[in-house]
């Protein structure tokens, strides 16, 4: 179909988001209402994206879940401002000769209660993740620590994991192949730590704000759903006499556009997105607001592997080839995002994908014509057209280019529903598997292509949101992982990504840019490549005065 053709088409699709994003504008200049603020107390309002499903670090998988998370807990490392892992429990740790014996020497800390934190917190909370129990989506992030899949899977007691505590400060992690990633790791939720006294009182009750307890530089204070999570500075922290702001709002802003009118109002300090193709004018409007950076993440089409038209590799191909990514991120989306035929995104650490299928480089009638005749082997055309179902996301990026791919998807004679969901509505069916073709995106849980990779590995569980399963790419993750040699290493997970692309077993988007809009009163804000900024590292600084509103002016 010609480019003006499918724009036409998709004009008309976002004709009810356009309008409504018009009628807000027309309500004029509005006053800036702020949360109040105990006098002598600097605040800090967040638009954090969406509503948390929970705060227990064992049971969340969301980065707006993280930014409340690694504020109130804080693992055995933490980030710097740059995003690189730094200490954080622990002051320091040794590695074996073969690296697979961590020890970690902790810091004299207190929980926000006042009792110690200990290793014993540190074993108790990696046997309780990975307990069959506790049905922690992401306990497969951890199959690294020894007999850790065997425990998650009911194979063995939990006081098989390979951890134990030396002492009330020292912490070993066996390991069953060398991961010298762990660092990175050990700054993901999935490693911080749940205060043992609080969880054994409480149960899965300890995560209600009534009962929270946490080890990092803020605390719990309340939870008001649809509204926002407030923490406060946490006096027992061990760094908190350099902990500048006292208390955070973290407010759920699905929607972008009406978050960046609460920014420029001066209702919110930052808000953790921006529609994609409002950042040149933010640009122009409010200098100094905009910052955006190269991203570790992937948007990305999931396909089910159990509805029967989505097992043939001839209808996943074609669904994969006829999507029109520089369409959707040159006139679409705007903001920086590269078109993504592979996977991984560049810039991994110690990595560098595999060359994009050949079919690519082609002029995308002829990869419209090719799709066509993959359907019609399938046995799809027009007497028998596939018809199937997209769930989405109802966040800005996929507002507007999942009526792109719908359109791409007729041109080649495919009839795609659209089904919007709330974010975590949608995360949730994806892992039960309650979509067709799923619209999902990963950012990397630590910087290696591992964490990428895994997510499509048979043994994965919930998050391998299509159960792709190809024992040939099993057993290349497999021998990366006991590949001491970076090269060789990345060779195999090369290798692996290029079958598991051939497969078509998911159909990659694009690659993500951060986009924050920050007022330029907050000081300590820094890009990084993971998009990470701890409350902790910021401050506000003069020059708070809200830029003029926004107005009818048919932005």
């Amino acid at each position: 179909m010609p480019r003006i053709d499918k724009a036409l088409r998709v004009a008309r699709n976002l004709s009810v988001v356009a309008l409504a994003g018009l009628a807000l504008a027309a309500c004029g200049p509005q006053a800036a209402v702020r949360a109040p603020c105990p006098q002598g107390e600097v605040c800090f309002e967040y638009g954090n994206g969406s509503e948390p499903v929970s705060l227990d670090p064992h049971k969340s998988t969301g980065t707006w879940e993280d930014r409340i998370l690694s504020e109130v807990q804080m693992g055995l490392t933490q980030d710097d401002p740059d995003g690189r892992p730094i200490p954080g429990m622990a002051e320091s740790w040794d590695v074996s000769a073969d690296g697979l014996v961590w020890t970690f020497h902790l810091r004299q800390a207190e929980w926000s209660d006042g009792v110690p934190v200990t290793a014993d917190d540190f074993v108790f909370s990696l046997r309780r993740i990975l307990d069959p129990q506790t049905a922690s989506p992401y306990a497969s992030l951890l199959y690294l620590i020894e007999n850790a899949q065997a425990v998650n899977e009911g194979k063995a007691p939990k006081e098989a994991l390979g951890v134990r505590a030396l002492g009330p400060r020292e912490l070993q992690i066996r390991l069953v192949h060398p991961a010298p990633y762990l660092p990175e790791l050990a700054k993901h939720n999935t490693m911080l730590p749940a205060p043992k006294h609080v969880v054994e009182k409480w149960g899965d009750a300890w995560s209600r704000p009534e009962h929270y307890v946490g080890n990092g530089p803020y605390m719990v204070e309340s939870w008001r759903l649809g509204d926002r999570v407030t923490v406060v500075k946490n006096p027992r922290f061990y760094d908190a006499d350099k902990v500048c702001i006292d208390r955070v709002n973290f407010y759920p802003t699905n929607d972008a556009t009406s978050a960046e009118r609460r920014v420029r109002r001066g209702e919110l300090d930052a808000n953790a997105d921006i529609q994609s193709n409002r950042i040149a004018f933010l640009r122009k409007e409010i200098p100094g607001y905009v910052r955006t950076h190269t991203y570790l993440g992937v948007a990305y089409l999931a396909f089910n592997n159990s509805v029967p038209a989505l097992k043939d590799l001839r209808v996943r191909q074609a669904l994969t080839m006829a999507i029109d990514r520089d369409f959707i991120t040159e006139k679409l989306l705007r903001g920086g995002q590269q078109p993504a035929y592979t996977f991984t995104p560049p810039g991994v650490a110690n990595y560098a994908p595999p060359a994009p299928p050949a079919w690519a480089s082609w002029p995308l009638e002829l990869r419209q014509a090719e799709a066509r005749r993959l359907l019609a082997q399938a046995g799809y055309g027009p007497d028998n057209p596939l018809k199937i179902s997209i769930k989405h996301r109802n966040t800005p990026d996929p507002m507007l280019f999942m009526p792109a791919i719908q359109a791409d998807w007729k041109a080649i004679g495919v009839d795609a529903a659209l089904e919007q969901n709330e974010t975590q509505i949608a995360y949730a069916a994806y892992r039960s598997r309650d979509f067709q073709v799923a619209d999902a995106a990963w950012i990397a849980d630590y910087n290696d292509p591992m964490s990428f990779l895994y997510l499509m590995q048979s043994s994965t569980g919930s998050q391998n949101y299509g159960d792709y399963n190809n024992p040939a790419y099993d057993a290349l993750l497999l021998k990366a992982d006991n590949e001491p040699d970076a090269q060789v290493r990345a060779a195999y997970l090369a290798k692996a990504e290029r079958i598991m692309l051939a497969d078509a077993s998911v159909a990659p988007v694009f690659f993500y840019v951060s986009k924050n809009l920050v007022r330029p009163n907050v000081t300590g804000w820094v890009d990084n490549i993971i998009d990470r900024h701890r409350i902790r590292y910021l401050c506000m600084g003069e020059g708070s005065a809200s830029p003029r509103p926004s107005v009818a002016r048919g932005e």
